[in-house]
């Protein structure tokens, strides 16, 4: 299967961080989300029923990535993916990226963070 719904660049403000600061002020992370899914039938019939709606699955996403505090991006992004997958069945694999474009990083940076991707089962 190659069919793919993504959302590209969500913003979210969290408080993830080693550092005592980042729990405290807080910064901004960019999301992007690759979610694979058959998306043979919603093709065809034309209704949502047969695909993933995009606004519930931003919704999951930043819910699960503000719902706790987390010191790495990489737990964060851990806890996106098993919250898509528990909630939308149809998705069979998923890839996060997570973009941290504040990080207390000592060099001039674009951003710096993770990609996880994991298949369901």
């Amino acid at each position: 299967m190659s069919d793919t719904i993504f959302v590209n660049g969500l913003m979210v403000r969290a408080f993830h961080g080693v550092m005592p600061h980042e729990a405290k002020v807080g910064q901004p992370f960019r999301i992007d989300l690759a979610l694979e899914i058959d998306l043979e039938r919603a093709s065809k019939s034309d209704k949502l029923a047969d695909t993933v709606s995009y606004d519930q699955v931003a919704m999951t996403a930043s819910d699960a990535f503000t719902g706790k505090r987390f010191r790495l991006v990489e737990a964060a992004a851990g806890a996106m993916v098993d919250a898509i997958f528990e909630a939308f069945p149809k998705i069979s694999g998923v890839t996060v990226t997570v973009r941290k474009p504040h990080a207390p990083v000592p060099a001039i940076f674009d951003d710096v963070g993770v990609i996880i991707s994991r298949r369901r089962g």
